[in-house]
């Protein structure tokens, strides 16, 4: 006669578990809320440094203004993403040393595109109000862009 003994198996959660979710899925929330809200201010640092209302052409549909805009914005996400993810020690640590690189990420970067603007002669302010697309936005976007990845590597 053969006998075997079945092992039997717990589903239970390890001890502290859930606190360790809970205290993952808060640090995600408040990092994201970080992300944002950098974001708005690298928005706005772009709006208050080109002449006109970013907001109200893109709403106009000035396609300059769109491709601009959507550049700037991914540019931004760059080095919003590059601080975050260089954040390092705790989470306040982190969230602060994120804070910090994001913003002077952001201040760089607008200095630098509007540099790059004046040096090549770019006068963003009737290229953002013109009613078709033209040439000089695609070198504004790929500046923003470039120089956006430029400053989040800056920021390792």
């Amino acid at each position: 006669m053969v006998t075997t003994n079945v092992a039997q198996t717990s589903l239970a959660l390890q001890e502290g578990y859930l606190g360790f979710l809970g205290a993952g899925v808060g640090a995600i929330a408040l990092y994201a809320i970080l992300g944002l809200l950098l974001m708005l201010v690298g928005f706005y640092a772009i709006d208050l440094t080109t002449p006109g209302k970013l907001s109200e052409l893109v709403r106009a549909g000035k396609p300059n203004a769109v491709v601009l805009t959507a550049a700037g914005l991914f540019s931004m996400a760059f080095i919003v993403v590059v601080a975050i993810f260089n954040a390092h020690g705790g989470l306040v640590e982190g969230l602060l040393a994120a804070l910090v690189f994001g913003l002077v990420g952001i201040v760089v970067q607008v200095l630098a595109v509007r540099v790059l603007e004046w040096v090549a002669g770019i006068q963003i302010g009737q290229l953002i109000h013109a009613d078709s697309l033209t040439p000089a936005s695609f070198v504004v976007a790929a500046a923003h862009i470039g120089l956006g990845l430029v400053v989040a590597v800056a920021i390792t």
